[in-house]
């Protein structure tokens, strides 16, 4: 009986990065959570804030995104089991070597942000 040969799984590590951060709030609840364990609603909170024109986060999608975030392993998620529920998210280890990726992501979007304002000013001079 042959045996068969199992090709290793080797994807683009590109894709595999963007499919782990894909959704619209992923990137910001891991920035927020680089300040310290955070509540459902503080992150909700945190969500709103800072966003001109931002629509409020529906319950069901933050709590996809929350999941899908605990599930690739950049958060955990700590239940007290207590009554009213009491549950904090906080950034893994993983989660904490991610926080200098998205630093760097604003760092881009702040320098680049302001050239093209800086260049649509001029072009309405």
């Amino acid at each position: 009986m042959a045996k068969i040969k199992t090709v290793p799984a080797c994807g683009c590590p590109v894709a595999a990065f963007q499919k782990m951060i894909s959704g619209k709030y992923k990137l910001r609840i891991v920035w927020d959570l680089k300040d310290g364990p955070r509540r459902y609603g503080e992150i909700r909170t945190g969500l709103l804030r800072g966003s001109v024109g931002s629509s409020e986060i529906a319950p069901r999608v933050l709590s996809r995104e929350l999941k899908a975030l605990t599930e690739t392993g950049l958060i955990d998620r700590k239940d007290f089991g207590l009554v009213p529920p009491k549950v904090e998210y906080r950034l893994t280890r993983k989660g904490r070597s991610f926080v200098p990726v998205i630093a760097a992501i604003r760092d881009w979007g702040t320098r680049h942000l302001a050239q093209a304002n800086a260049g649509e000013m001029l072009a309405a001079e």
